[in-house]
């Protein structure tokens, strides 16, 4: 049987780690099983795994401090770690995701999601690394081949966009739709093509931070909760820390951490204004806001276009800015732009 991934399974408990290492090997993954911190880590370091999932509440080297000995070492700080644990406190969550995890499964679990999870951190993992590779390929001919360079650059973040929305499919679709938008605004405010290609490529993976932030969060039906809702506002940082190191053509990192800034400074994660925010970004938030308005959420049904386009205008000049505004509005009212499904 071929491998479809060498993953490092961590559990002081002898029953609950060969369940996990049997579940993973009958699934065709080649696993290393470690029933201590420090083991886990020795071996980590020596043979880095594509995945760790880690327990936390282990004698003597917790997961907390695998985790943070991981990723301070340079040999396995880029390595995925995915937390499984009977913990189901926000606070340590938030704590494991300070430290660098990508996601939490909680004991006890179901054997469908916990592959699910597995294959999901795996696909985006390699599609980044194969990313950055082909990025640095790329832009070394792109004297030569610059419009295929563009081209395998789209294609590539557009099957990170499509990893990420496999785990919610409340938001299937989104990005996608987003990133239409934002370009017939683009094009309406006449930026030059080459912006446009920039914005349009930061819109397909705008919410890519999202991968670390947990599934059951992200598909909640009710209210989210102060904690839950710093957990949701952290992805856009998140996705510049994902994409900064990536040496696009185009400022898609700083594109994709500032479309939740404001005018009036009301925004996040730096509270930029007026004046301090990219146009890409702004063009971003409106295209944003209209799209996730008028569709459906696990906590709301759909609001419609009509509610979407009237929360712009009231806010234009304070949450939107007013030129993006006047074209957006244009295109729906005037132009008979619709979203695409």
């Amino acid at each position: 049987m071929t491998h479809k991934g060498n993953i490092l399974a961590v559990d002081d408990t002898p029953a609950s780690l060969k369940l996990l290492t049997d579940i993973l090997k009958d699934e065709g993954y080649e696993v290393r099983s470690a029933i201590s911190g420090e083991l886990a880590l020795n071996s980590a370091l020596k043979n880095p795994p594509e995945l760790v999932l880690l327990d936390i509440r282990m004698p003597e080297m917790d997961g907390f401090e695998v985790c943070r000995q991981l990723k301070g070492n340079p040999n396995t700080c880029d390595v995925p770690v995915i937390f499984v644990s009977a913990i189901m406190d926000i606070d340590e969550k938030v704590r494991g995701f300070d430290m660098g995890a990508v996601d939490f499964v909680t004991k006890p679990y179901q054997r469908d999601e916990l592959l699910v999870r597995v294959r999901t951190h795996l696909e985006f993992d390699r599609l980044r690394n194969h990313l950055e590779e082909q990025v640095e390929e790329r832009t070394r001919k792109l004297m030569e081949s610059e419009k295929k360079l563009r081209a395998g650059m789209l294609d590539f973040v557009t099957a990170i966009a499509a990893t990420i929305e496999a785990r919610d499919p409340y938001t299937a679709g989104h990005q996608r739709r987003v990133a239409h938008l934002a370009t017939a605004i683009a094009r309406g405010l006449q930026l030059p093509e080459e912006r446009i290609e920039g914005l349009t490529l930061a819109s397909v993976v705008h919410d890519i931070g999202k991968i670390r932030i947990p599934a059951e969060i992200l598909c909640k039906p009710g209210r989210l909760d102060d904690l839950e809702f710093s957990l949701i506002k952290r992805h856009a940082e998140t996705g510049y820390d994902i994409l900064k190191s990536i040496n696009f053509p185009w400022p898609i990192a700083q594109i994709v951490l500032q479309h939740h800034e404001r005018p009036n400074g009301s925004g996040y994660p730096c509270g930029l204004k007026k004046g301090e925010i990219l146009l890409e970004a702004e063009i971003l938030a409106v295209a944003d806001v209209v799209e996730a308005m008028k569709s459906h959420r696990p906590y709301r049904a759909g609001l419609g276009l009509d509610v979407a386009l009237q929360e712009i205008s009231d806010n234009r000049g304070v949450l939107y800015n007013s030129e993006v505004v006047e074209i957006c509005l244009k295109l729906f009212r005037e132009r008979d732009y619709s979203l695409p499904a």
